[in-house]
């Protein structure tokens, strides 16, 4: 059976696996996979053309890099800061209690429909959804993104932002379940400014320094010229 011949459900599975995979860490595993994975893009009728160009030139910018330059641009986008965190429940409660518990839920979500995470990834990890998504039919799929697509089209515009190819990929899972798409006009917007997200759990020192007895001594000096 050729791609162009099956099931609009299977067709459907291989699209989400695929993008599950190019949001994944682009180690030797992901580099090896990539040929099948333009394939499936390339195959997938039910995103507009547009969309699988992007898709395509996102996996050749990765067969074509390398590898360690690769991995350091993958961390520096998706774990360095909230804006871009492929965790969905980071957008929604950041570090705040009720996160474990919609993550709990989720887990649960995952076990009555017969699946159990076999990785270390956490449940909201955005393309451990997409996994999930690829082993259930049109409609709950389609339910399930309109319920983060505001956070998907976050993602994606402000990866637009940085000048990245991964802003196909939300862009692509938008198209999929015909939500509106990114504003891709944001691309000329600078990216947001944020803190390093390691600056979250940095301790304040466990005792103060000493008061000082004496005023201190500030000296100001001019600034060289740059």
């Amino acid at each position: 059976m050729t791609a162009a011949s099956e099931p609009a459900d299977v067709a459907r599975a291989r699209l989400l696996r695929a993008l599950a995979a190019l949001l994944g860490y682009p180690a030797h595993a992901l580099r090896e996979a990539l040929p099948e994975i333009r394939e499936a893009l390339a195959a997938a009728a039910m995103l507009p053309a547009y969309d699988r160009t992007r898709l395509v030139a996102l996996v050749d910018e990765l067969e074509a890099a390398d590898e360690l330059d690769a991995c350091e641009r993958y961390v520096a986008l998706f774990d360095r800061g909230r804006s871009t965190s492929l965790c969905l429940f980071e957008h929604v409660h950041g570090d705040a209690r009720e996160r474990g518990q919609a993550m709990v839920d989720l887990t649960a979500l995952y076990e009555r429909a017969g699946l159990r995470l076999a990785t270390s990834d956490l449940p909201d990890h955005l393309p451990v959804v997409l996994e999930y998504l690829s082993c259930r039919d049109a409609a709950e799929t389609r339910a399930m993104i309109e319920d983060f697509a505001h956070i998907v089209r976050k993602v994606g515009e402000t990866l637009a932002r940085h000048g990245s190819r991964y802003a196909a990929v939300p862009a692509a899972i938008l198209a999929l379940a015909e939500q509106p798409g990114l504003d891709w006009q944001k691309a000329v917007e600078p990216p947001p400014i944020e803190a390093p997200i390691d600056d979250d759990w940095a301790e304040a020192p466990a005792f103060a320094p000493p008061a000082a007895t004496e005023p201190a001594i500030v000296h100001v000096v001019p600034r060289r010229p740059s």
